[in-house]
C-alpha cells in the first residue's frame, strides 16, 4: 500500500515562494495522474495542480503562471513550486491521484500560510 508525505510548507510573505514535495513510500508509475491539492479553513479541498505520466500538466485558474507541478517516477516524488504566492493560496496541501482521488492515499498534508 502505498503511502504519501507531504512537506516544504511554511510561512511565507506574500510574493514569495515555496517547494512542496510529495514522497511515496511505493511506485506512484501505476497512478497515470498525480495532483495536488489544497484546503483552507472553511472551504471545500480543491485540485490545483495535476501532472500524467505523459508530463502533461493543468492548473486551476487561480494558480496558473504561478504554480508547477512536477514528478520524479523514479524516485517516487511530486513537486509543486509556488511562485508569487497570495494571502489566498494559505491552506493545508495535499497530494493524491487526480482528478479522482483515492481515499486511502491522503498524507498530513502540509502547511502553507502566506502572511505578512
Amino acid at each position: 500500500q502505498v503511502q504519501l508525505v507531504e512537506s516544504g510548507g511554511g510561512l511565507v510573505q506574500p510574493g514569495g515562494s515555496l517547494r512542496l514535495s510529495c514522497a511515496a513510500s511505493g511506485s506512484i508509475f501505476s497512478i497515470n495522474s498525480m495532483g495536488w491539492y489544497r484546503q483552507a479553513p472553511g472551504k471545500e479541498r480543491e485540485l490545483v495542480a495535476v501532472i500524467t505520466n505523459g508530463i502533461s500538466t493543468n492548473y486551476a485558474d487561480s494558480v496558473k503562471g504561478r504554480f508547477t507541478i512536477s514528478r520524479d517516477n523514479a524516485r517516487n516524488m511530486v513537486y509543486l513550486r509556488m511562485n508569487s504566492l497570495k494571502p489566498e493560496d494559505t491552506a493545508v496541501y495535499y497530494c493524491n491521484a487526480a482528478p479522482i482521488p483515492i481515499a486511502g492515499l491522503w498524507g498530513q498534508g502540509t502547511q502553507v500560510t502566506v502572511s505578512s
